[in-house]
């Protein structure tokens, strides 16, 4: 099934300035026995959203209705921890396209990809002055714009290049999971394995 193309985006932020966040802190291991992805932005850190009797911890970013937006931006190192893909099935699920850090673990950051998240990698100085754009005033937009690998703070017109994996692009601006490219490019596919057998 396609997913939805991803081009140009500009969205506000909701920010987490905190380093280290690991998958376990993104979805607890206590939800992680459904197999499906459905559902899962319910359980997107949880912990921090909900006391244990379920009710909304109000000083979280995520409960503060002063804060929307698909792009969350996280501090260094998001996504460590263990490889659970259930982390990025939370983040897409619960609705965001774009996630900005400094830096990100290695096969998080593949899941995200994997789940049509794009997962943006911008300097430490970026960074801290997009937290402190958003601290500032909450509606601050960002735009992220795949086609040229640019992310702009929109406040202070800062902008950045990003590096990202020319196929995983491909997928993203056509909205192709890994299954889709291949029945996509079936055609050449059997063409290629004609001609080894002529």
């Amino acid at each position: 099934m396609k997913k939805e193309k991803f081009n140009i985006l500009t969205d506000s932020c909701i920010p987490i300035p905190l380093e280290n966040i690991d998958t376990d802190q993104i979805v607890p291991a206590r939800f992680l026995k459904a197999t499906t992805r459905e559902g899962f932005g319910d359980y997107l850190f949880r912990d921090w959203r909900f006391d244990k009797e379920g009710n909304k911890i109000e000083s979280f970013v995520m409960n503060n209705p002063a804060y929307s937006g698909k792009i969350l931006v996280a501090g260094k190192n998001f996504g460590c921890g263990s490889s659970r893909e259930h982390a990025a099935w939370a983040i897409a699920d619960y609705g965001f396209r774009v996630v900005v850090s400094s830096f990100f673990a290695d096969i998080h950051k593949n899941n995200e990809l994997n789940n049509f998240v794009l997962p943006v990698v911008v300097s430490e100085k970026f960074l801290k002055n997009l937290f402190e754009s958003i601290a500032n005033d909450p509606r601050t937009q960002v735009t992220v714009d795949l086609p040229n690998q640019t992310i702009t703070n929109n406040v202070t017109g800062e902008s950045e290049q990003f590096e990202i994996n020319g196929y995983k692009k491909h997928c993203l601006m056509n909205g192709l999971d890994d299954i889709d490219f291949l029945l996509d490019n079936k055609d050449k596919i059997e063409a290629w394995e004609q001609r080894q057998t002529e």
